[in-house]
């Protein structure tokens, strides 16, 4: 069993070395997440101490938890936090797996080129910037939506500062933002399929949907279940940049979430230790629930995220 387990180990180290090369490339990934998601577990140990600028700071155990949970906004902002998360995850989820889905019905051309690559566009523009374009789609005085509605004969609407649509509003710029660039992980999946089942497919007499239904679902069934894992992992994190560029005083207690409270206690007020205790309990609900999810996929398909 030992011996086994040595020729294990080595076989692993002469494909590393094998691919020494691609290993490599993983090197600067590898220090983002270290230098900027490791390191800084650290400094969460001021959840638990009463931050003083000068001298040492005074372990004060679980009073800062204690304080937050005693605190009645920040059950209103845990819901916000949780609702918009839920449908950013469950309401989008399914958008890139169909576009890709949709790309992969167009041949290889010019077109379907220029679909990818406006797609992938708003992709790398910046939260400040997506909030201009909105400003200016749903301006409910030269915005384009309230231009066609006055045309159709129908009343302005205010979408940017109504509490009933504004989480609406956040799924949609998601969505825009994100549905061509999170496509490419099932693009690249439906590629690998061999073409030789879809060539049996149209010989039994397969239509498209049958052929997406019982060949492309299943094969991306393994990237579907990883990328469910990883978004429940963030299910915490509900947008911090979109929040802080689309938020006003009028739809601001429908969509102020954990990471706009911790800025503004903790950046804002200066109340560090209280903000710390936020920000562990949001990292401690997270790493559960990718934890929980993942023992689940693994019970019920035999496949999780590892």
């Amino acid at each position: 069993m030992a011996k086994r387990k040595a020729g294990g180990a080595q076989s692993k180290l002469k494909r590393i070395w094998r691919d020494r090369v691609l290993y490599l490339t993983l090197l600067p990934t590898l220090l983002y997440f270290f230098v900027f998601h490791v390191i800084p577990i650290i400094g969460m140990k001021l959840a638990f101490y009463d931050y003083r600028i000068k001298g040492d700071n005074v372990f004060v155990g679980f009073t800062y938890f204690k304080k937050l949970f005693s605190t009645p906004v920040f059950f209103q902002i845990l819901e916000n936090t949780l609702i918009i998360s839920a449908m950013k995850i469950f309401l989008f989820f399914p958008m890139p797996i169909i576009f890709a889905i949709m790309l992969n019905e167009f041949k290889a051309g010019p077109f379907r080129k220029s679909v990818q690559v406006i797609s992938y566009l708003p992709h790398f523009l910046s939260w400040v910037v997506i909030a201009g374009i909105w400003f200016e789609f749903l301006s409910p005085s030269t915005g384009i939506l309230n231009s066609v509605l006055s045309n159709l004969g129908f009343g302005k609407v205010n979408l940017l500062t109504s509490k009933g649509s504004i989480r609406w509003v956040l799924l949609a710029s998601e969505s825009w933002r994100s549905i061509g660039w999170d496509s490419i992980v099932y693009l690249t999946a439906i590629m690998g399929i061999d073409p030789t089942l879809y060539e049996a497919a149209k010989i039994d007499g397969a239509n498209r949907f049958q052929i997406v239904g019982n060949i492309v679902l299943p094969a991306l069934a393994v990237t579907m279940v990883t990328v469910l894992i990883l978004n429940i992992g963030f299910f915490m994190n509900a947008g911090l940049d979109q929040v802080l560029n689309f938020t006003n005083a009028a739809v601001n207690s429908k969509i102020d979430i954990i990471d706009t409270y911790v800025y503004r206690i903790g950046l804002q007020n200066s109340q560090y230790s209280l903000a710390t205790a936020a920000n562990l309990f949001k990292g401690v609900i997270g790493t559960l629930l990718i934890v929980s999810t993942h023992l689940f996929s693994k019970k019920l398909t035999g496949k999780g995220a590892w």
